[in-house]
């Protein structure tokens, strides 16, 4: 089975990112940083989504985000699937914070549960098909709208370009680079968005 072991973000300013996601989010081991100036505008075709427990975790890294430099894109509030809000990191970055729970059964943590890495497919089918070609096992599909990989400790899910963007608050439109990497236990590939994978040694 393909696993994603961790996500290296390509960023402008390596030391200031680095303490964003290891010291206000707290995702040091799963999410790794390396200068770059390749350029990119727009939506770049992904968020990260931030998994908790109950809604004051969720508002607790919102806060914590907001104070390290991020953007509150859509402020957090209850919806028909629970409660959640979007943020984007001083380096452009989109993340969701999100929770299945309406309501708080315990005191304010800052455990993530679920770091997932959400794709902006053109052809979610095609890009299904190519990576269960490369090892992914699907552990739940919706059609051509939507597929969760089974990828450990960083999950992959693939949506519609136009709806991952709705959902963040941002237009679809963007382009160059996507300034994400994926590093895993494979070779080196491309997928058919752009969206390159590294072997996890590298």
């Amino acid at each position: 089975m393909t696993t994603i072991k961790f996500i290296t973000l390509e960023v402008a300013d390596p030391t200031a990112a680095n303490r964003f996601y290891t010291d206000a989010l707290g995702l040091g081991t799963q999410v790794r940083v390396r200068a770059s100036e390749a350029p990119t505008t727009g939506f770049r075709g992904y968020t990260l989504s931030l998994i908790v427990s109950q809604p004051a975790d969720a508002n607790g890294l919102i806060d914590a985000a907001r104070d390290a430099g991020a953007t509150v894109l859509k402020p957090a509030e209850k919806s028909l699937w629970g409660y959640g809000g979007v943020i984007q990191a001083p380096d452009g970055t989109i993340l969701t914070v999100a929770s299945s729970a309406k309501k708080d059964t315990g005191p304010a943590t800052r455990r993530i549960d679920d770091l997932v890495l959400q794709l902006g497919a053109s052809d979610v089918a095609a890009s299904k098909k190519f990576y269960v070609d490369r090892g992914l096992v699907v552990a739940k599909s919706f059609g051509r709208r939507y597929v969760e990989f089974d990828t450990g400790p960083v999950k992959l899910t693939l949506n519609k370009r136009r709806a991952l963007a709705k959902t963040a608050g941002v237009a679809p439109d963007g382009t160059g680079s996507h300034r994400i990497v994926f590093g895993g236990d494979t070779q080196p590939f491309t997928d058919p968005d752009g969206f390159a994978w590294e072997a996890a040694s590298s």
